[in-house]
């Protein structure tokens, strides 16, 4: 009896934990995708003579920014 609430426990506590854990590395790549790969794809535009495509992804990028941080200050 003893183990099988012991089991239940178990799997609660280290189910929490993963579902921790997703929350965590989804945050890390939203970041790593934010600062590594955007610019890198927007400097490749950039040197590839793509600036029709370049700016308005930068704009793009830089309204979604301002219309969240105003959302999230609010």
């Amino acid at each position: 009896m003893f183990t099988f609430i012991f089991l239940i426990c178990m799997f609660g506590i280290f189910g929490k934990l993963i579902g921790v854990a997703f929350e965590m590395a989804w945050g890390i790549t939203k970041v790593v995708f934010t600062l590594v790969f955007l610019p890198i794809i927007i400097l490749g535009c950039l040197l590839k003579g793509l600036l029709v495509l370049a700016v308005p992804l930068l704009a793009i990028v830089g309204l979604v920014t301002i219309i969240k941080s105003l959302s999230n200050a609010a």
